[in-house]
């Protein structure tokens, strides 16, 4: 680990804090022409379908789909808190990793309450995890290693990032959600330069078992993460006559368009520590599509 670029990062959060009560204009209603996820993210854009939506569905399901989202990046982010705080008790006080924890996990509390008061505005309704998506999330925190576990959150926060980059620079973002972004861009950035750092004490000792292991993890967490997204309640909300069959093509689609505009970034870390290989790349391939 490069002790002096986390002390760096550790200074930066200390000193220049984004506040999100401040930061971000909660007392900014939408406007009329305000979005709130670029049609390149909706499950159903690039359909015939979506051409049958109204404006108003169109807008609808942008909502929906912004606020299924931001209730995956706060309950992921609140699981990861859960881990954090366990593996603080096996540092010491004075150690650099320690304290930068501490400083990642102050950011992320406010980012789950930044997340729960932006789904408030947008007066949206989260459609709970399932029952399989509890299961494995809790297990996974709970039991694996902290390697494994740092590899899984740095996966989940690249992917977050990438969306949260199309997000705020789309034309006409209703503003709440733009600095909502901007201040999770910018502290997240922090928390990938660490986890990055950290990880290389261990994929750098790592062999193919081991490196095999670690890109397992980070696929699995990506197709976790991915599959919040999509959802039949969503249609059924927006008015759509056979919401099965919409789910069922919203499915495809966004499977495809998450491979194409959502892990370049991914593929590239996994890539650095020789993360493909024969016994890895034709998973990622059929899970996610992965051009690798």
């Amino acid at each position: 680990m490069d002790v002096k670029e986390v002390e760096r990062l550790i200074k930066i959060s200390k000193e220049h804090p984004l506040l999100p009560e401040t930061y971000i204009p909660w007392q900014i209603d939408p406007q009329p022409d305000d979005i709130f996820l670029p049609e390149l993210l909706t499950s159903l854009q690039g359909l015939e379908i979506y051409d049958t939506l109204t404006p108003l569905q169109k807008l609808e399901l942008g909502r929906h789909e912004l606020v299924q989202v931001v209730a995956s990046y706060a309950w992921g982010e609140c699981l990861f808190c859960l881990f954090m705080t366990r593996h603080l008790l096996t540092l010491p006080a004075d150690n650099v990793e320690h304290r930068f924890i501490l400083r990642e996990l102050i950011e992320e509390f406010r980012h789950q309450e930044m997340f729960g008061q932006a789904i408030q505005k947008l007066g949206g309704k989260p459609i709970k995890q399932s029952g399989m998506h509890k299961f494995f999330g809790k297990f996974s925190n709970k039991y694996l290693p902290a390697d494994y576990l740092f590899m899984g959150s740095i996966s989940v926060e690249l992917v977050t990032d990438v969306y949260g980059n199309y997000a705020r620079r789309a034309p006409n973002i209703y503003p709440v959600l733009k600095k909502m972004f901007d201040l999770h861009n910018i502290e997240e950035g922090r928390h990938i330069l660490f986890t990055k750092s950290l990880l290389k004490t261990y994929s750098q000792k790592a062999g193919y078992i081991k490196r095999t292991l670690y890109s397992y993890v980070i696929l699995f967490n990506i197709y976790f993460v991915r599959t919040m997204y999509v959802k039949k309640e969503i249609y059924e909300r927006i008015g759509l006559e056979n919401p099965e069959e919409a789910y069922k093509l919203a499915s495809k689609n966004f499977r495809n368009k998450f491979s194409e505009n959502c892990l370049k970034d991914i593929i590239k870390f996994v890539d650095e520590w020789k993360g493909f290989n024969l016994v890895t790349r034709w998973a990622w391939r059929w899970l996610l599509n992965a051009k690798v």
